[in-house]
């Protein structure tokens, strides 16, 4: 198979094969981004680490260069071979991931967590922009969810697998456990899947001018739906991120539990109830969009609400058993927002700006969400220690969830109010 080999007419059983290995990819990237954080407390001890540097650690650092470089690896991928692009990405941070183990000190793991999110910038967007050239707009979301329950098998992988092996041989062993196959499933992408023609699942033309960020940016710009549902999605992650980052430093510190049971609860409950919300967000969004997609929107601003009030109720169990089981239902509400953003930031431009647009809205979710979210939580965690000592984490989590997402609620609503006029003008730069 040729570097520029592209298909018109994949049969929908080649269409499901690319589905689930870019899913499986997509596992792969959350189970090396958020490994770290079942092993943070393990980390702490070592390195004699603040939360204010963990937040860094599992936020900060990654994604700076994640975000920085999403955006010429996007463009890069709107001309180029998705497939390849993608393919080289994994070899680079599942290798980055397997460095982090032979870490000495703070720093070394620094710079390693660095190369992981370089490698992890050529994820997404090409995935994305493949996605949408399988999938016409009506199935779309549906496609974009089961993308996205690799976030949640990921997450429950990296808590499962990294919990066990962190308690039993080391946490340095889990790097590598989590880093090495990675390198197998990059010759598979490289090898077994088909780089899709630009267009297909809509039967719209590619304009032979190509659109650089500049023009990207300013079309994204006349679109309010995109600007409030970018930002909506990026206050969701800011509380995703730090619940996620956090969770398990919470749960030991409040409760004295043992990092292997806990590892298998949380890879449970973040695997089995975390995957229904990406998946049934973007069944519901398809469901409820078919004759106005202002409707989805309302449904996922209220579905915010509800979030924010399970989550709040949790952080003020009294004990490890209730703080687990009342943590099961917000694990899957606070991820059902995701697909229909994704999918619909898609729906919303021109073919040539596709990647480059995926590049964009990750850029936003993850400055707001993973740049900033663990930082601030960590820091306030270390200004409450005076006050709530071991359970400052717990009202550090407590005030961030309060505050952000009644606030990404509102965008969410303001995004709705736009989103069907936007998309009606999706195809004028074709």
């Amino acid at each position: 198979m040729s570097d520029n080999s592209c298909s018109t007419n994949l049969s929908w059983g080649g269409r499901k094969y690319t589905m689930v290995i870019l899913a499986i990819v997509y596992m792969f990237n959350f189970v090396d981004r958020q490994i770290l954080a079942i092993l943070l407390p393990q980390i702490r001890d070592e390195f004699g680490a603040s939360d204010t540097y963990l937040g860094f650690l599992s936020g900060t650092a990654f994604a700076i260069f994640y975000v920085t470089l999403s955006i010429p690896i996007a463009q890069y991928a709107d001309k180029c071979n998705r497939r390849n692009l993608i393919a080289a990405a994994v070899a680079l941070w599942s290798a980055m991931t397997a460095l982090s183990g032979l870490a000495a000190n703070i720093w070394q793991l620094t710079a390693a967590r660095i190369g992981v999110g370089v490698g992890e910038a050529g994820c997404s967007p090409p995935a994305h922009s493949i996605i949408a050239d399988y999938f016409p707009p009506d199935k779309r979301s549906t496609a974009m969810g089961f993308y996205t329950l690799g976030i949640s098998a990921g997450i429950m992988i990296a808590y499962l697998a990294g919990g066990w092996v962190a308690q039993n041989v080391s946490w340095r062993a889990a790097f590598f456990v989590a880093g090495i196959p990675g390198l197998l499933l990059a010759v598979i992408v490289r090898f077994t899947l088909t780089e899709p023609l630009r267009g297909a699942s809509e039967n719209r033309e590619v304009s032979s001018r190509k659109s650089n960020i500049k023009e990207v940016v300013s079309f994204l710009a006349s679109r309010k739906s995109f600007t409030h549902m970018a930002v909506a999605a990026g206050l969701s992650s800011f509380v995703g991120y730090s619940v996620i980052s956090f969770m398990p430093s919470f749960m030991m510190r409040s409760f004295d539990m043992e990092l292997a049971v806990l590892g298998r609860w949380l890879g449970l409950i973040l695997g089995i109830a975390g995957g229904a919300g990406y998946f049934f967000g973007g069944y519901l969004a398809d469901r409820l969009g078919r004759h106005s997609h202002r409707k989805a929107f309302n449904f996922i601003a209220i579905n915010i609400l509800v979030t924010t009030v399970l989550l709040a109720t949790m952080f003020l169990a009294k004990t490890s058993m209730m703080a687990l089981l009342l943590f099961i239902l917000p694990a899957a509400t606070m991820n059902i927002y995701l697909a229909p953003v994704l999918s619909q930031a898609q729906s919303l431009v021109a073919l040539q700006m596709r990647a480059t647009t995926s590049a964009l809205i990750i850029l936003i979710i993850n400055v707001i969400g993973l740049a900033i979210g663990p930082l601030i939580t960590g820091i306030l965690s270390d200004a409450l220690e005076i006050q709530f000592g071991r359970n400052s984490i717990r009202y550090s989590l407590l005030i961030v969830t309060s505050i952000i997402l009644p606030w990404a609620m509102w965008h969410y609503y303001c995004a709705g109010k736009w989103i069907d006029a936007d998309l009606a003008r999706a195809a004028e730069k074709d």
